[in-house]
C-alpha cells in the first residue's frame, strides 16, 4: 500500500485537478504532541521541502524542535501543502493549548478530517479527550497517528488501549510497529488476533449488507472492497483508523500519506455549511463543484508587513482567480447577536495576490477551485469568518461557533502616542481573531479585552505592542456596582449663593423610599401652593437623577427608588433651572447621608461542566467565591454540569482558575442573573470609584 518514494513539489503540483483529488487534514492534539514535527517529517517525505535537518546555503532546513517551539508561540493554525499519488494534501497545523480553541475551530472548518496526534510516551489527558468533543460536535472524521516512536518511554500499544477507552471500540489501528517497519493488517494480511476485529469493523460500514455473513462464514474478502469501505467508514464518523508514525526515523511516514490519500474523505463528501442572502433569507445549498457559484470563507486573518491583511480562505463552491472582484460579508449579528463584537459590512472588492499557502511562504496561484485552500492579499474589508461570493450573487455563510471569551482582561494605553492608535489596533485585532472580544464599558470607564485565557491575552497584547507598535497597561478589573437605599428618608436640598449680580437662590425638600428591585426611578410631584415654581420641578428631578447616576456612597449608580418632592423655596430673581438641579441633587445626598446605603453586585448564572469526578471539588470552589448552588445535570456518560448563581467579582479569574482545578477538562458559561446586597464586610473593603 505505501508508496516509498518522494518528488519535489513544483508551482504546478499545488494546481489542485479537481475536488475530488485534495485532502484536508487538520492535525489536532495537545502540545507537545508532535504535531508540527509530523507536518514537516510528511513535507519531506513527499518532496515538498528538504530533508529535516539537511543544511542549505549553510543553514539548517526544518530543524523540527525549533519549527515545533516556534509554532506553539506562534498560536495560530498554519496550512502547508503536498502531492502524493497524484492527490494534493493540505496540512493545517493547529495549536494544542486551550487558550487558542478558537485557531482549533477555524483549522476543522477548513478540514474535511482531522488527524488526531498523540505522543506514545504520553497517553490520553483531559485536554485531548475535550478536542475529541470539539470534533465530534461539529461531525468532523477522525483518524489517530501514534507519533514520538522513538522515545525512551513510547509505548504504542497502551496510547490505543488509552484512547480506546477514551474515544470508544471504533478506534482500531490499520498497521502495528514491528522494529522500524509497519505491518498492515488489511493490507499486508497480518496475522494477529486484531485483523478480526478490525475488518469487522470497517464492513460494518460497507453498503453491500451480505458482506458481514460472508466474512464470518470464512470468505476472503478482496483488498480493494475492504480499503473502499475503510474509507466510508472514516468519512461517515463511525471508524477511526490508528497509525503509528515516527517524524524522527521515518517509520510510518508512506504508510501516512498512502492513508490520507486512499482512506481519508474528499471535499465533495463534506456536507458544506448552510448558505443564506445577506438579508437573512436561506438561499439553496451550494455543492463542491468548481463550476458552481463562488463561495468562499475567510478562516484566518493576519497581517502582513509588505502585503498588508492576508486572508486564508477554504473555497467551498466554485473557484477563484486573481484580479477578479468578489463580494465580501460578514454577519455575524444574525447569527452569535448584537454583542457579537463584529460590525455587520457587505462590499466588493477586488482579489489581488492569490497564492497557495506553504507555511511561511506562498507560492501563486492562478485558479483555486473548490474544495482547495488558498490565501489572498489586500482584501482591505476581509475578517475572519466573512464569506467570499460573487458579486451578482451575494452569500452568507453560517459561520463556525466561535469560543466565548471569559477572561476580562483591563487595559489603558501606556502613553498619550498608544492613546491615539489603539482603538484602531483593537478593531484590527478582533478582525483577525473572533474569539477576542473588545468592550468599551459605559459604566466603568475601562477598556476591557474579553480572551479565553493568560496565554491568549499574552498573544494579544504581544501582538498589540509589535504588529501595531501600541503599548498598553494592564488595570484591575472594576465590577460596576449599584447603589440602594435601604429605607425610606428625607433630604433638604439648599442652594443659595450671592456674588454680586443675580444670585442663585434654590430650596427643596425631598422624600425617598427604595423600590423592588428592577422597578426602576419614580419621581412624583406633591409640591402645594406653588412653592416650586412648575418650570422648575423638571430641574429638580433632573438633577436627582444627575446625583443617581453619580451615586451617593461609592460613586455607583442608585437604582430602584421613589423620590417625592414634597416643598421647596424660590426667588423671583435668582432661580434657576441650574440652581433647582444643585438643590435636588444636594437633597439625594442629605438623604443618602440620614439612611443606610447599600452596594448591589451583579451575579452570573454560571453552568460549570466538568468529569464525574471533579465535581465535588467545583462545587465547594463555587460555594467560596459566595456562590449559591441550584443543581446538576449529567452531560454524556461521563461529565456533570454544576449549575450557580456566582457575584460576578468572584468570577473575574474563573477562567483561569477552573482551567488549572480541572487540568483543562473543565469548561463553563456565564450570563447576567440579577443583582443582590453585597455583604457589608466586603462592602467595606470597595474604594470610591472616581
Amino acid at each position: 500500500m505505501a508508496d516509498k518514494s518522494a518528488r519535489k513539489a513544483t508551482d504546478h503540483d499545488l494546481a489542485a485537478t479537481g475536488p475530488d483529488r485534495i485532502r484536508n487534514v487538520v492535525l489536532v492534539g495537545p502540545t507537545q504532541s508532535g504535531k508540527t514535527s509530523l507536518v514537516e517529517a510528511l513535507l519531506a517525505q513527499s518532496g515538498a521541502i528538504p530533508r529535516a535537518g539537511s543544511v542549505v546555503d549553510g543553514t539548517t532546513v526544518c530543524d523540527t524542535e525549533d519549527s515545533e517551539r516556534a509554532h506553539q508561540r506562534s498560536n495560530s493554525l498554519a496550512v502547508a501543502p503536498l502531492v502524493h499519488r497524484g492527490t494534493k494534501v493540505n496540512l493545517i497545523d493547529t495549536p494544542g493549548y486551550a487558550d487558542f480553541v478558537g485557531e482549533l475551530r477555524a483549522g476543522l472548518r477548513a478540514a474535511d478530517c482531522a488527524l488526531f496526534v498523540l505522543a506514545a510516551n504520553e497517553g490520553v489527558d483531559d485536554s485531548t479527550r475535550q478536542l475529541w468533543r470539539e470534533c465530534s460536535a461539529v461531525g468532523m472524521p477522525r483518524a489517530v497517528a501514534i507519533s514520538k516512536l522513538d522515545h525512551a518511554r513510547a509505548d504504542a500499544a497502551a496510547v490505543i488501549l488509552a484512547a480506546q477507552g477514551a474515544f470508544g471500540d471504533k478506534v482500531l489501528p490499520v498497521y502495528l510497529a514491528q522494529e522500524d517497519r509497519l505491518v498492515g493488517l488489511i493490507t499486508e494480511g497480518a496475522d494477529d488476533p486484531r485483523r478480526g476485529e478490525l475488518i469487522e469493523g470497517v464492513i460494518e460500514e460497507s453498503e453491500d449488507e451480505t458482506l458481514m455473513d460472508r466474512y464470518l462464514a470464512g470468505e476472503a474478502i478482496d483488498e480493494e472492497v475492504l480499503v473502499a469501505d475503510l474509507e466510508r467508514a472514516v468519512a461517515r464518523g463511525g471508524f477511526f483508523p490508528v497509525i503509528p508514525v515516527c517524524a524522527a526515523t521515518g517509520v510510518g511516514l508512506p504508510e501516512l500519506l498512502d492513508l490520507f490519500v486512499r482512506a481519508f474523505p474528499s471535499p465533495p463528501e463534506h456536507v458544506p455549511p448552510e448558505v443564506f442572502t445577506p438579508a437573512g433569507k436561506a438561499a439553496d445549498p451550494i455543492s463542491c463543484d468548481p463550476s458552481g457559484p463562488l463561495v468562499a470563507e475567510v478562516v484566518k486573518t493576519s497581517s502582513d508587513a509588505y502585503v498588508g491583511r492576508v486572508s486564508l480562505v477554504r473555497v467551498f463552491s466554485g473557484s477563484l482567480s486573481p484580479d477578479v472582484p468578489v463580494h465580501v460579508s460578514g454577519h455575524f449579528s444574525a447569527f452569535f447577536g448584537d454583542d457579537a463584537g463584529h460590525e455587520d459590512h457587505d462590499e466588493d472588492e477586488r482579489i489581488g495576490v492569490l497564492a497557495h499557502p506553504f507555511g511561511a511562504q506562498n507560492v501563486p496561484a492562478t485558479r483555486v477551485v473548490a474544495g482547495d485552500i488558498a490565501t489572498i492579499g489586500r482584501l482591505s474589508r476581509a475578517e475572519t469568518g466573512d464569506t467570499l461570493s460573487g458579486v451578482d450573487h451575494p452569500l452568507v455563510l453560517r459561520p463556525w461557533d466561535m469560543p466565548e471569551p471569559l477572561l476580562p482582561i483591563a487595559i489603558e494605553a501606556a502613553t498619550r502616542s498608544d492613546e491615539d492608535k489603539l482603538s484602531s489596533a483593537l478593531s484590527r485585532l478582533a478582525a483577525e481573531d473572533p474569539s477576542l472580544r473588545v468592550e468599551h464599558n459605559a459604566e466603568t470607564g475601562q477598556l476591557v479585552v474579553w480572551v479565553l485565557g493568560e496565554s491568549h491575552a499574552e498573544v494579544a497584547l504581544e501582538r498589540l505592542q509589535q504588529r501595531y507598535g501600541v503599548a498598553v497597561e494592564q488595570r484591575e478589573v472594576i465590577v460596576p456596582l449599584r447603589e440602594c437605599f435601604a429605607g425610606p428618608s428625607k433630604g433638604h436640598g439648599r442652594h443659595v449663593k450671592q456674588s454680586g449680580g443675580h444670585g442663585q437662590y434654590a430650596i427643596c425638600d425631598i422624600e425617598v423610599e427604595p423600590l423592588p428591585e428592577g422597578s426602576g426611578f419614580e419621581f412624583v410631584d406633591k409640591v402645594v401652593g406653588g412653592a416650586v415654581p412648575r418650570q422648575f420641578i423638571p430641574s429638580v428631578e433632573k438633577g436627582v437623577r444627575a446625583q443617581m447616576e453619580k451615586g451617593v456612597r461609592a460613586g455607583f449608580p442608585v437604582v430602584d427608588l421613589r423620590v417625592t418632592l414634597t416643598d421647596g423655596k424660590a426667588h423671583s430673581v435668582d432661580s434657576s433651572d441650574m440652581a433647582f438641579q444643585s438643590a435636588g441633587a444636594l437633597a439625594l445626598r442629605e438623604a443618602a447621608d440620614a439612611s443606610s446605603v447599600s452596594l448591589l453586585e451583579p451575579y452570573d448564572e454560571v453552568s460549570v461542566i466538568v468529569p464525574d469526578d471533579l465535581v465535588g471539588g467545583v462545587m465547594s470552589d463555587l460555594s467560596a467565591r459566595r456562590g449559591r448552588l441550584l443543581g446538576t445535570d449529567k452531560v454524556g456518560d461521563d461529565r456533570t454540569s454544576v449549575r450557580a448563581h456566582v457575584p460576578q467579582r468572584e468570577l473575574v479569574r474563573y477562567a483561569i482558575d477552573l482551567r488549572s482545578a480541572s487540568h483543562g477538562a473543565g469548561t463553563f458559561t456565564r450570563s447576567f442573573a440579577h443583582y443582590e446586597p453585597m455583604p457589608e464586610e466586603i462592602a467595606k473593603t470597595v474604594s470610591t470609584r472616581e
